[in-house]
């Protein structure tokens, strides 16, 4: 009796004591992503996996024709971190205009965050943007010093200020029904889905689905018989031209087709578009893609 009643004293005081480090390690899980922020002057979300920070160019009026876009359709500048604060990946793109794109290409290299791509995601918008994407590891608070370097070279309103609420304007249950669950605010609905099978390795390292290979829908409404919709679908080769087709077959226009990571494997295609027009072609059209990916594989 004495013998078990020690063993579950000891079992208790092991719990017990188990609980603060793992609170304290909560702790410090937070105050890393905390001091992330304030670096580079923005607020942290935490998403599917990982930890966002938005840096939107809401300096930049964007246009498309006669339509006004909305920043968070693509224009939406950010940087995401997986892993811990020791030891943190971070992805994403900024979004610059021509004039800032070489003092920032200059202060990445210097601070050895590596460029993964520069193109565009749009053809015909106005002004004309440049996406680089990059990726580096380190330090999470050092990695955020080195990227907010780059991000000081441009007009990004900083510090970021939450967006100002809006009522909705756009149809979210119509576009959640035929896409899947996303968020919207004011005239924007959002969709986020991931359509490559199997996982995604750089380096020996599995990239978080979200982070690297998502693939974003944006929809906007323009009018109560208009949307316009942007974003891109990651996927493998064998999904490229059955989600081209598809695109095309519904008249919504493939804008770019290209790579956003170096070295992965299997090596991902990320496909960009623009569709105009009432709210159900669209969404026909986007469903139409979404289903080719997945039968493809």
């Amino acid at each position: 009796m004495h013998t078990k009643m020690t063993r579950l004293g000891l079992l208790a005081l092991a719990i017990t004591a188990a609980k603060p480090r793992n609170a304290l390690a909560q702790v410090s899980q937070s105050a890393t992503w905390d001091s992330v922020a304030a670096v580079l002057q923005t607020s942290v979300a935490q998403a599917a996996g990982y930890y966002r920070f938005n840096l939107p160019r809401r300096d930049v009026q964007l246009r498309m024709g006669d339509v006004n876009i909305a920043t968070s359709m693509a224009a939406g500048a950010w940087a995401g971190f997986s892993g811990d604060g020791r030891e943190a990946t971070v992805m994403g793109d900024l979004v610059l205009l021509a004039s800032e794109l070489g003092p920032a290409l200059r202060v990445l290299a210097e601070r050895a965050i590596d460029v993964t791509a520069i193109h565009n995601h749009l053809v015909g918008a106005e002004p004309q943007l440049a996406y680089v994407h990059f990726h580096a590891h380190g330090s999470a608070v050092d990695l955020a010093r080195r990227l907010a370097a780059a991000v000081a070279l441009t007009a990004t309103p900083l510090p970021v200020a939450s967006a100002a609420p809006e009522p909705l304007s756009i149809d979210t249950a119509r576009v959640f029904q035929v896409l899947g669950p996303g968020r919207a605010q004011g005239s924007v609905a959002q969709v986020s889905l991931t359509l490559v099978p199997g996982r995604v390795v750089i380096g020996g390292e599995t990239v978080v689905p979200a982070l690297g290979y998502g693939t974003p829908i944006n929809v906007q409404a323009v009018s109560p018989q208009r949307v316009v919709a942007t974003g891109d679908f990651a996927v493998i080769a064998a999904q490229v031209d059955p989600v081209l087709d598809a695109l095309a077959a519904r008249g919504i226009t493939a804008t770019a087709v290209h790579s956003h990571l170096i070295g992965e494997s299997p090596t991902i295609y990320y496909i960009h578009f623009w569709a105009d027009g009432p709210l159900e072609a669209v969404l026909d059209g986007l469903r139409s893609a979404i289903q080719a990916a997945r039968e493809a594989v």
